[in-house]
């Protein structure tokens, strides 16, 4: 199925159609983009050394409370 043909079916929907493709489309991308975060700070992800440096300044002492 192409996008266009996605967006046609879409413009047939009844208003609670809509919302319920819509709340679906919501959760998909906020699924993802959780699981996408969650491999940026795994091991080895891109984040990785950002988050270890995080830490070591924590464990160091160098941190302070959000006011």
């Amino acid at each position: 199925m192409s996008v266009g043909e996605i967006k046609e079916a879409v413009g047939k929907l009844t208003p609670t159609e809509l919302a319920e493709v819509s709340a679906f489309i919501a959760q998909k991308e906020a699924k993802d983009w959780d699981a996408k975060i969650d491999a940026d700070f795994a091991p080895g992800g891109r984040l990785a050394s950002v988050l270890e440096e995080v830490k070591a300044d924590y464990k160091a002492g160098r941190t302070r409370d959000l006011p």
